[in-house]
């Protein structure tokens, strides 16, 4: 139980700091948010939890994988506020983009043969 808490804590403490270190300087906290901080821990936590190198290396090529299509995310929120939209939507559209993308790389990496 306790272990658990750990793992909850400490992700709960990169994403209080990402949001309060952004409200400071939108470019650390990019730094900071664009680490792949997420990644890692998933990784430390599945080796703890596993023992199992094999699972941490599928992981790692599922995220190289997936990554390419969040970053469809990152272009399209921008450019929907900058042109005036409000930020719910803007969010939402972004979100329903990127999900779009996620589904279109399964599909591509299942036709190449690759196992994401």
């Amino acid at each position: 139980m306790w272990y658990y808490l750990l793992k909850v804590a400490v992700t709960a403490v990169l994403v209080v700091a990402v949001s309060e270190i952004s409200k400071r300087c939108s470019l650390l906290g990019g730094v900071l948010a664009s680490l792949p901080l997420v990644s890692y821990l998933g990784m430390i936590w599945l080796y703890i939890d596993t023992g199992s190198t094999a699972k941490v290396s599928e992981l790692s090529s599922s995220i190289f994988w997936l990554v390419l299509p969040s970053l469809s995310f990152f272009l399209l929120l921008p450019w929907l506020l900058k042109k005036g939209m409000g930020f719910g939507a803007s969010f939402g559209i972004s979100t329903v983009a990127m999900i779009g993308f996620y589904l279109a790389m399964v599909v591509c990496l299942k036709k190449l043969g690759i196992q994401a």
